[in-house]
């Protein structure tokens, strides 16, 4: 015998299948997020999991996709937008990178269609292709579009394992640069000598001394990053700091380095939005400040999300979406 419970939710089910228009997914190397969404773009039910595409490069996408929109409560059929690494060379089907200057409002006119019954599709990277400064991105180009009007023009930092910094001109991505602060902080810390100076899991705070002094080191002498390294196990073996203080000072450093380095391309004391979330976003948000920047700061999930919004009402609109 159902309950009033099972009723209200087996009515609430059948609302948002009434009122869904599309679903969103946003499929990264170890991780999947997928929402079920109103034609304008409102959020009507989310489903996520640790099924990114390396999971799927074993078990295959469109069985993860059907599982993760069962849960979502989608009806049959359904058109579906992707970004991120389900599009990768390595990933579902490869959806061709776009070549700067591109414009972010485009970036649907590269979607890729999954050869299945369903209206599927993927959402295309973005590719820097000059040979002086290779550079490629693959998810972020979403956000970004999430986060800025038609007519934006201005700087974007995306922290990560792999940043990002990012030039928009009237609404078009004319350069970017890629810094592995993410993934270097990962393996000085776990595969190098400083594996002895760095407590793993150890908060970082933005706020105390280690931190703020490793990002002004760095920012003051650049080209003597791997010296102030190795100075950061000497400070400890002679007494100078504790173990405890290692993990703050070498981000300070790594995110210290890699603002010189774009300080130097695009120059500070400008406006900057800041993509973050978590501790990594507010360790950037105090670096950047610091720099000069005036900084403003946008949530990197809900970035994707109206993102995807935004490039779905683009490919489906003449559809009868909106």
């Amino acid at each position: 015998m159902r309950t009033n419970e099972d009723k209200d939710a087996g009515q609430a089910a059948a609302a948002r299948r009434t009122q869904s228009a599309f679903a969103a997914v946003d499929w990264g190397t170890s991780s999947f997020r997928g929402w079920l969404m109103s034609a304008g773009g409102e959020v009507l039910a989310e489903s996520r999991g640790s099924e990114g595409m390396l999971h799927c490069s074993g078990t295959g996408f469109a069985p993860v996709l059907r599982d993760h929109l069962a849960r979502l409560g989608a009806p049959e059929e359904i058109p579906v937008l992707i970004c991120g690494m389900a599009g990768a060379r390595q990933g579902w089907i490869e959806a061709p990178y776009l070549k700067t200057p591109t414009r972010l409002d485009a970036l649907h006119e590269g979607a890729i269609r999954v050869d299945a019954a369903a209206d599927i599709r993927i959402l295309p990277g973005l590719a820097q292709a000059r040979a002086d400064r290779p550079d490629v991105m693959r998810g972020e180009e979403t956000q970004l579009l999430g986060v800025t009007e038609a007519d934006f023009t201005g700087l974007v930092c995306i922290p990560g394992t792999h940043s990002k910094w990012i030039r928009i001109e009237a609404g078009a991505v004319t350069e970017f640069s890629t810094y592995m602060t993410g993934e270097l902080f990962s393996v000085i810390s776990q595969h190098s000598i400083l594996v002895h100076a760095i407590e793993t899991g150890e908060p970082q705070s933005a706020d105390g001394r280690p931190f703020r002094d490793g990002v002004a080191m760095a920012q003051t002498a650049p080209s003597g990053l791997t010296a102030s390294l190795f100075r950061l196990r000497a400070a400890q073996l002679l007494g100078f700091e504790q173990r405890s203080d290692g993990a703050a000072r070498l981000s300070g450093l790594l995110i210290g380095a890699e603002i010189a380095d774009a300080v130097q391309r695009h120059g500070a004391r400008q406006a900057l939005r800041l993509i973050g979330a978590g501790g990594l976003g507010g360790l950037y948000e105090v670096a950047l400040r610091e720099a000069g920047f005036d900084v403003s700061v946008v949530d990197a999930e809900g970035a994707s999300r109206r993102g995807l919004a935004k490039a779905a009402i683009s490919i489906w609109e003449s559809k009868g979406l909106t």
